[in-house]
């Protein structure tokens, strides 16, 4: 039993965990977030054999991190002041600030932030962590390239060349965008996914996309096609990322187009994603459902909350978070149940072949789908496949948690071979590559101050196990 004593404050447990990680940390790795699969896998083993914590598979260092970052991010004043010290770093032109230029400053960034929430820098350190995922028992993962494209047809630079000139630059960014995703590629394996943003392709894809153009710049459609074709060889998949309101009708179009030509025959290529803050989101979902069943091809839906929340309309999003998290369990439940979102019983179309992934850090959320899911299955009852997953660095609590639950229900008659698999979604790059990537997840997650507090209750937890307090 825990001792009924008034406990020092968590930075007196991530004191201790430092002491007790230099006493038992092992080799160093090339990427310092990565473990050695065998003490990934004894460490699952453990939690399957003595019914640890879930979080009881998380290195002591990694543990230590979270603790930090997630007491940052639970304090409105220090998260507050941490965004704008990164925001001040990420934009200085100071060679002071730039990791490329600063080794001390590519030290301090490289062994906090970067470390936990980045995969790395190459293939090998890459290919290490995504490794050891799978060792700790996530069924796979989501990989992106964290670069951004910077090309602008505003840049001084770029107007004073002749039309030709800057047709060749605009080529030149979808090159690049291109390249970079079959790099990306390369790091993952058969069932993981390579998650891109159209954006990405530089100013002639941000042009054709808020113009509305039906189809993609020619040479960006060449470039999709290659990537979706690379994919579908390799057995991997694709996420389309949703984006701002401006751009989104037409990703949604794009990704359609895609999803015809190369989710057939029971395949799936590519999915969407919709983002369920959006008030026409069940009616997005609606409409996504009756084209592939009335053109015959399998639907991918990955489902979000929202990222754009600063940026969109907020006529265009639902007034209250209840609203969001009532629209997002519909829709959830309505696919789980194979029943069309906004069907009035009249519908004469079948419920289409479909994928569902759950990317979501709500605890809530997830797992009344994971139980759904499980339950359907268990009672022989029709569903789709579901598949869920979070951010690296992030609610480690729910995705170690669903993985145990995995572990005890295949050493058990209750184990389902269509038991919901468990993803962590990674971003890979340099540190300055990185820290734009970093920001923004930070913007978007800083609202969700609730969830932060259960993901730091988790921890603290954890902490106090292994310095002997529980």
């Amino acid at each position: 039993m825990r001792p009924k004593i008034l406990r020092p404050q968590v930075h007196s447990a991530a004191a201790a965990l430092v002491r007790f990680a230099s006493a038992s940390s092992s080799s160093s790795s090339a990427h310092q977030g990565v473990l050695q699969p065998s003490a990934s896998l004894m460490d699952k083993k453990k939690v399957e054999e003595k019914k640890l914590p879930p979080l009881a598979v998380m290195r002591t260092k990694t543990l230590v991190r979270s603790l930090l970052f997630t007491s940052v991010m639970a304090s409105p004043l220090l998260l507050k002041s941490s965004l704008s010290a990164l925001k001040f770093v990420v934009e200085s032109k100071s060679p002071l600030l730039s990791p490329s230029k600063n080794p001390l400053m590519n030290y301090l960034l490289r062994t906090t932030i970067y470390n936990h929430f980045c995969a790395g820098a190459n293939e090998v350190q890459v290919r290490g962590t995504v490794r050891h995922m799978k060792d700790l028992g996530f069924k796979g993962v989501i990989l992106g390239y964290a670069r951004e494209s910077v090309v602008s047809l505003e840049d001084p630079g770029v107007q004073e060349k002749p039309p030709a000139c800057q047709q060749a630059v605009l080529d030149y960014a979808i090159e690049e965008w291109k390249q970079g995703n079959l790099r990306t590629l390369g790091m993952i394996g058969k069932g993981d996914f390579l998650g891109i943003k159209f954006t990405g392709a530089g100013p002639a894809a941000v042009e054709a996309l808020a113009r509305g153009d039906a189809q993609p710049p020619p040479k960006m459609l060449q470039a999709i096609t290659e990537i979706c074709e690379a994919i579908a060889a390799q057995e991997s998949r694709l996420w389309i990322d949703a984006e701002q309101q401006v751009f989104q009708p037409t990703i949604d179009a794009w990704t359609i187009d895609l999803m015809r030509r190369f989710n057939r025959n029971g395949k799936v290529v590519v999915y969407n994603t919709i983002q369920a803050y959006l008030k026409a989101s069940v009616e997005n979902v609606h409409r996504h459902l009756t084209l592939a069943a009335a053109e015959g091809w399998t639907l991918g839906i990955k489902l979000v909350r929202g990222a754009y929340i600063a940026h969109d309309h907020r006529s265009c999003i639902h007034d209250t978070k209840a609203e969001t998290d009532r629209s997002y369990n519909h829709i959830v439940e309505s696919i789980l149940t194979r029943q069309f979102p906004l069907d009035t019983g009249r519908s004469q179309l079948k419920f289409p072949d479909t994928r569902l992934f759950v990317a979501s850090h709500n605890a809530d959320s997830v797992r009344k789908a994971y139980s759904l899911s499980r339950y359907r299955l268990q009672n022989g009852l029709p569903t789709v496949p579901v598949e869920v997953g979070q951010l690296q660095g992030m609610a480690d609590e729910i995705s170690c948690g669903l993985i145990a639950e995995n572990l005890q229900a295949s050493a058990t008659a209750d184990h389902l071979p269509e038991n919901p698999g468990v993803f962590k979604c990674l971003a890979w790059g340099s540190i300055e590559e990185c820290l734009h990537f970093l920001l923004r997840r930070a913007v978007e997650n800083q609202s969700a101050m609730g969830r932060t507090h259960e993901t730091l209750k988790a921890l603290k937890r954890e902490a106090w196990r292994r310095v002997g307090w529980s």
